[in-house]
């Protein structure tokens, strides 16, 4: 919403929400999320054409436009668990718009759902009691967390679904004009609702299935003594296949993938395609193995035990850049190390301690609570230096750029010996580490202790 009042001067942009703290901080310096680029956006328009409030009511009897913007998280309970997205949150909006609204609108679902979700939408806005006429578009974003402004200065492509009908299709074309002040109208894709829906969902599992194929490769790598690195190199000069999401990991992470390609095995499921639900879930396993995996391998090559034993992590952030832990990977490593009984050390620029625990008691249910003794067995450190002192290993779990930079010679001299590096991101020098007198250990790399003839 910032970029498009920064880009649509003339446009008055509000953002309301029910959480008076949200709107506060969306409203001071200190915004509530970390996205580089974000500040200035939101500074350079709030006051002017861009507002913050909590009066939902007065801004939808206001709006011309509404974009549903709204969490769908993975149901935890009923019918679906585990899989089905919770639309509730899509619905209570619908029926919050058709209570207060005096005149008609064009909502926009923005929030990714399932698909036919905005059929649900229409029906609970077409049953408002003052015979006023709604139009429902799709409009999925694809940008990505700490490139957001980048990408949406600069989409590759604006989606909007309309139901194909004169209404509809002149409700699109309105949306489409908003975008149309920055984005050229050849990159402003139109279609019906269904296949907006569907895109998002197809868009996140075709990006986690290459994260998911890379990672099944560097297992055999590992096993092999073939490099993941070199592997993605000559594959990637394949015109057919590409470059882009081809860096083996210790797997990916966010608020988007899992949930989505979950969704989209439940709809897969919810229509009798068994085996395409099959595929998909493949993705979803991949993944959880290849964190099982790394954790493991530490504990492994750690003389088979970890117990009382410290470890830095760095980085908890699900990439770089963000201050996003939802489905972290370091979360699960951090899990399993800590049921082993190590002291963790963890090291992150952009994450609070509070959502730590936040996400670990949510995605884990390991809290204090459930775990006694937990909060003490992992330290948030204010710098690598200091988590680092005295561990027995580190593992580099998000590609900070600041990790490539480090004085690792004083960090080998601080930690205990031997001195294990864990790169679970393959963004360090690992032959000039191995020089100044670690044991390093990488993500589909070859271990030199293993294999004579590399």
């Amino acid at each position: 919403m910032a970029v498009i009042a920064a880009k649509c001067p003339k446009i008055r942009v509000c953002v309301v929400d029910l959480s008076q703290k949200q709107i506060d901080a969306w409203n001071s310096p200190n915004l509530p999320i970390y996205e580089p680029g974000l500040p200035a956006v939101v500074e350079g328009c709030r006051g002017r054409n861009l507002f913050f409030s909590t009066d939902i009511d007065a801004e939808i009897k206001e709006a011309d436009i509404i974009f549903i913007s709204v969490n769908t998280p993975t149901k935890t309970m009923g019918i679906g668990a585990g899989r089905a997205a919770n639309v509730k949150n899509c619905e209570l909006c619908a029926r919050k718009i058709a209570e207060v609204s005096e005149s008609g609108k064009i909502v926009v679902e923005k929030s990714t759902v399932p698909v036919r979700t905005a059929q649900a939408v229409r029906r609970v806005l077409d049953c408002n009691d003052k015979g006023l006429k709604f139009q429902v578009l799709s409009n999925p974003e694809f940008l990505a967390e700490g490139t957001a402004i980048t990408d949406l200065f600069n989409p590759d492509r604006v989606l909007i679904g309309g139901v194909q009908s004169p209404e509809g299709l002149a409700a699109a074309e309105t949306l489409a004009s908003v975008y149309a002040n920055w984005v050229p109208r050849e990159q402003i894709l139109t279609t019906n609702l269904w296949s907006s829906e569907l895109s998002k969902l197809v868009a996140n599992a075709f990006l986690a299935q290459r994260v998911s194929s890379i990672n099944s490769i560097s297992a055999l790598c590992e096993a092999t003594g073939a490099d993941v690195s070199e592997i993605t190199r000559a594959v990637g000069m394949d015109d057919r296949i590409g470059k882009r999401f081809l860096n083996s990991s210790i797997g990916f992470g966010g608020s988007c993938f899992q949930k989505d390609i979950l969704n989209l095995v439940y709809l897969c499921e919810t229509y009798g395609l068994k085996e395409c639900a099959e595929y998909w879930n493949q993705v979803i396993l991949m993944n959880n193995y290849q964190k099982k995996r790394f954790s493991e391998k530490m504990v492994h090559t750690m003389f088979n035990t970890v117990t009382g034993k410290k470890i830095a992590i760095l980085g908890f952030a699900f990439k770089k850049d963000t201050g996003d832990v939802r489905e972290t990977p370091s979360l699960f490593v951090v899990r399993d190390l800590v049921l082993e009984q190590a002291k963790i050390h963890v090291y992150d620029p952009q994450v609070r301690r509070e959502d730590m625990w936040l996400e670990m008691d949510y995605t884990c249910n390991m809290s204090e609570k459930t775990h006694p003794g937990l909060e003490s067995a992992v330290t948030t450190a204010p710098d690598v230096y200091s988590a680092c002192e005295g561990a027995h290993a580190f593992a580099v779990l998000t590609e900070w750029d600041e990790f490539k930079e480090l004085d690792y010679e004083r960090i080998f001299k601080s930690m205990a010996k031997p001195a294990f590096c864990f790169d679970g991101r393959n963004i360090l020098d690992h032959d000039k580490l191995r020089k100044i007198g670690f044991e390093v250990h990488a993500i589909g790399k070859p271990d030199p202790n293993k294999f004579s003839d590399l």
